[in-house]
C-alpha cells in the first residue's frame, strides 16, 4: 500500500464516526455536539495509520500517546460543557439558514465537512505514525510544542470555566489569567498543537504535510474560530469592545494601554 493509500484509508473510518455523531446529534436536535467528536475523528485516523504501519516505532508510539492526550482532554471537556447545553448560537444560525430539512442537510454541511477537514489535517499524523526512522531533535521540538499547546488549552479552559461558574461574573468579560494576554488562549494552544505535530512529521520526512497546520491555523483565525466567535459578541456584550482594543486576538502579548 502506498503512502497516499495509507492516508486515504483513514477517511472511511472518520466518515463512519461522523455518521454516528450525526445520528446522535439529530436525535438530540443539537448539531453542536459535533464539537465533541472533532478530536475523536483524529483518534480514528491515528488508529487506522497505526494498524497499517505494522511494527510501531518510538516516534509512532509518541504520536499515538500525544493524540490520545490531546483528544481525550478536549472531547471530555466539551462533553462536560455541551452535552446537556442548548445548541450553540453559531450552529443555530447555520440551522436557520438551511431550513427546511436541516437535519438531513447537516449530515454533509456540518458532519461530513468536518470529517473531511479532520482527514486532511491528520496528514502529519499519517507521516509520523507510519515512519520507521529514528527520532531526532526535531521530534523533541515537536513533542514540546504539542505539550505546550495542550497545557495552554487546558489552563485557558479551566480559567474560563471557573470564571463562568461565579455568578458575580455574569455579563462580564473574562480578562484574567491567560485571557489577559490573548482573547483566545485555547485557539492559540490548538494552533501550537498542530504545528507541533507537523514538526514531528518533518522529522519523519513528511514536510509535505505543511498544508495541514496552515489549514488549521486558517480555520482557527478566519472560519470557525476567532472571526466567527467575535462576529457579534460586541453587540451582545459591549464591554468586549474595550477588551478587543487592549488584548491581542491570537498570539499572546502584553495588554495595550487604554
Amino acid at each position: 500500500m502506498t503512502h497516499v493509500a495509507f492516508w486515504a484509508a483513514a477517511l472511511p473510518a472518520i466518515l463512519i464516526l461522523a455518521l454516528a455523531a450525526w445520528a446522535m446529534a439529530t436525535a438530540r436536535r443539537n448539531v453542536g455536539l459535533v464539537d465533541i467528536f472533532w478530536s475523536l475523528f483524529f483518534v480514528a485516523a491515528t488508529g487506522v495509520y497505526a494498524a497499517n504501519a505494522g511494527d510501531l516505532s518510538l516516534r509512532s508510539s509518541l504520536v499515538i500517546l500525544l493524540v490520545l492526550l490531546w483528544a481525550i482532554r478536549l472531547a471530555g471537556y466539551l462533553a462536560w460543557r455541551n452535552w446537556n447545553a442548548d445548541e450553540d448560537h453559531r450552529y443555530r444560525a447555520i440551522r436557520a439558514r438551511n431550513e427546511p430539512n436541516f437535519a438531513l442537510k447537516s449530515l454533509y454541511l456540518v458532519f461530513g465537512l468536518q470529517a473531511v477537514l479532520a482527514w486532511l489535517i491528520s496528514a502529519p499524523l499519517h507521516a509520523a505514525v507510519t515512519s520507521a526512522s529514528a527520532i531526532n531533535r526535531m521530534d523533541l521540538a515537536g513533542v514540546a510544542l504539542v505539550l505546550f499547546g495542550v497545557a495552554l488549552e487546558t489552563a485557558g479552559d479551566l480559567q474560563l470555566a471557573r470564571f463562568k461558574a461565579d455568578p458575580q461574573n455574569r455579563g462580564r468579560v473574562m480578562d484574567r489569567g491567560l485571557w489577559r494576554y490573548t482573547r483566545h488562549p485555547n485557539y492559540f494552544g490548538e494552533c501550537c498543537v498542530w504545528w507541533g505535530f507537523w514538526l514531528i512529521a518533518v522529522a519523519a520526512g513528511g514536510a509535505w504535510t505543511v498544508f495541514a497546520p496552515v489549514l488549521m491555523t486558517y480555520l482557527l483565525l478566519r472560519v470557525s474560530g476567532v472571526s466567527l466567535l467575535e462576529k457579534d459578541i460586541a453587540e451582545r456584550r459591549p464591554a468586549y469592545r474595550d477588551y478587543v482594543r487592549r488584548t491581542n486576538a491570537f498570539i499572546p502579548g502584553l495588554p495595550k494601554r487604554a
